[in-house]
Formats: C-alpha cells, structure tokens, sequence
C-alpha cells in the first residue's frame, strides 16, 4: 500500500512539474510573440514616419540661385537634414517670369508641403497668396514690414517668418561709394524693375539718399532684357554712373547686365557679391548666401513645433564691399586707395 502511494505521489509531482514546465513554455512563446509584435509595430512606425518636405519658391532660375540655394542646403545639413533621406525638397523656379510665380507657389500649396521658403519677396508674395496656413519662411524678404508681409519684425502675427535683407541706409552708403570712388560723376542712373515690390522701396530710398546727398539721380526701368539697351545707352549719354537695383529679371540676366555696363563704360554699383565675382565692378550689400543658409534654421524650429506668428524676423547685420580690380582695368578706371582698405573683398 505505502508503495503505491508513494508511486501515485510521484505521479502527480511528476504531472504537476510537466504542467509547470508547459505553462512556462506558454509563457515563453507568449512574450516572444508579444515583443516580436511590437518589434514588428515599432519598425512599421520607423518605416512609415512622415519625411519632413520642404518646397523651395524661386522667382529666378536654378542656374541664378545656385549659390543661394546650396547654401541653404548646407544650413540644413548642419542641422542634420539630409536631402534624399531624412527631408525632402520640392523646387518651384520661374525662371525671371514674376507671373509665373502665383501658379507655382499654389502648386506647392496644393501639394501640402510642410513649409514653403521664399527665395525673394515676390515670392514671399506669391506664397502669403497662395496659403495662409502653410509656415513661410522669408530667405530674404526687402522690406517685411512696409510690404505687409508680418506686422512687425519682433511680432511676425501670421504664418510668415524668416529674414530680411532691407537696411535703409544701404542706398545712401551705394551712392557715397560711387562718389567717392569716382569724383567726377556728377549724375547717377538707376537701374530697376517698377513691377516688382523690392525694387519699388529700394527706389524710394535711393531717392531719398540722392536727395541728401544734392546727387542728380535718372529713373531707367526695365521689365525685361529687351528693355537693358536702351537702359544702358541713356545711362551712358545722360547720367555718367550706375546703380542696379537687383531683383529676380535682372539677376536671372546678371552677366548681360554687368557685360553692358563694361561696353558702355559705366561705374556701377550692385547689391550682392555675385555680381563683382561675375565681372561687376563694385558691390556692397548682405551676404545672399547666409541668409539663405540662415533661413534652413527657421526650417528646423519650425519642423519642430515652432509657429512663425512667435519667431522674430531677423535684420542683416554684416555687409561686405567688394571690388573687381579687372573690371575697373577693363573700364579704364583707378580705384582711390582710400576705397580699396575698406574693401572686405578685392578681386584682382
């Protein structure tokens, strides 16, 4: 009798330990089945998170806006976007052609991009029309304010940040520097584009400083290459000295601009680099680049949560003069001494 009991009694420890180890391989299979779900959930989420998508709104070309652009792109990279992988980008060029700007800014309204930037204020323009929900960041926007882009630089109020290029004192400095690197101009030409908002307010404001400065100034306007010839022979035969007023026509065609002003002979004065390095003479004004560089970190904050309504327009606060020594060759021209220590650039 003891024998069998003692046989049941290892029975059913040997039943009770089977059922164990049974529930324990349940267990087992139960958590691996379980973390393979969420390994499996958490990989589709990676796969299926939203790349960020940025559309880029050009008012020149992509040959014109080369230098701008890739620096943008390097801002970004800074910031570990990554073009292609972790951001993507949606370009927009209209190649000079302002009316061909509101088509496409709503092209990239109707695509839903995450945040548009504007590489010139008649796209800022363009943008603000297209969408007023959509983050719009200003690469560089003139004037923001006496535009009616935001309501003040501190306090942008709607869906438009970014950076402006505008500085009112730039165009008197422009005119003082073609005085004194030239005494004998008595009369100036300026060179602008009436149909465009920023050329509009940088004219003013030449006025404005010709005005203080007692300097003759001739209004020459160009809506298109066909009018720069004639532009260009009333600067040299009424006025003697040059001022471009840059916006997207004449920066969509710099190099027949700067190439006339070395036919006729014209001292001029442009507002960006890029023209002294394609052959300008003289240039003083922002850094083009860095501001779109700049604008990648409006991006960034704004991808992140940000409202452009709560982030301060910022002003320009470095200018750089430059001088083409071989254009000045090429004129037959002498730039003072005194001109050429206070150049932050000089090409030779």
């Amino acid at each position: 009798m003891r024998k069998k009991l003692q046989t049941k009694t290892l029975g059913l420890l040997s039943g009770n330990r089977k059922s164990k180890i049974e529930n324990l391989k349940w267990v087992g299979l139960s958590v691996l089945a379980f973390v393979l779900v969420v390994t499996g959930a958490v990989a589709q989420a990676q796969q299926t998170k939203k790349v960020p998508r940025i559309g880029v709104l050009s008012g020149g070309s992509r040959s014109s806006t080369t230098a701008s652009t890739e620096a943008f792109r390097q801002g970004l990279r800074e910031l570990g976007y990554l073009e292609g992988q972790n951001v993507a980008i949606e370009y927009r060029y209209a190649e000079g052609k302002l009316d061909r700007l509101p088509a496409l800014a709503a092209e990239l309204a109707a695509s839903r991009v995450d945040v548009i930037v504007a590489q010139a204020p008649a796209a800022v323009r363009a943008a603000k029309n297209a969408s007023g929900t959509i983050p719009i960041v200003m690469a560089h926007g003139g004037d923001p304010v006496a535009q009616g882009f935001v309501a003040s630089l501190a306090r942008p109020g709607g869906n438009i940040t970014g950076l402006s290029n505008f500085s009112a004192e730039l165009s008197g400095k422009r005119l003082e520097l073609l005085r004194e690197a030239f005494p004998k101009v008595s009369r100036i030409a300026a060179i602008w584009n009436p149909d465009a908002p920023g050329p509009v307010l940088s004219f003013k404001e030449l006025e404005i400083a010709a005005k203080a400065l007692k300097v003759p100034l001739q209004s020459l306007q160009v809506r298109g290459p066909n009018d720069f010839e004639g532009a260009f022979q009333a600067a040299r035969e009424q006025a003697g000295s040059l001022v471009v007023i840059q916006d997207v026509v004449t920066v969509t065609h710099l190099k027949r601009i700067v190439e006339l002003a070395a036919m006729h002979r014209l001292p001029a004065i442009y507002m960006e680099e890029e023209w002294a390095e394609a052959g300008g003479l003289i240039s003083y004004g922002v850094n083009q680049p860095d501001l779109h560089r700049r604008a990648a970190a409006y991006v960034d904050k704004i991808l992140k949560g940000a409202k452009p309504a709560d982030l301060p327009v910022e002003q320009p606060i470095k200018f750089e003069l430059v001088i083409n020594l071989k254009a000045a060759k090429q004129i037959g021209l002498t730039i003072p001494q005194s001109v050429l220590y206070r150049a932050d650039k000089v090409i030779k």
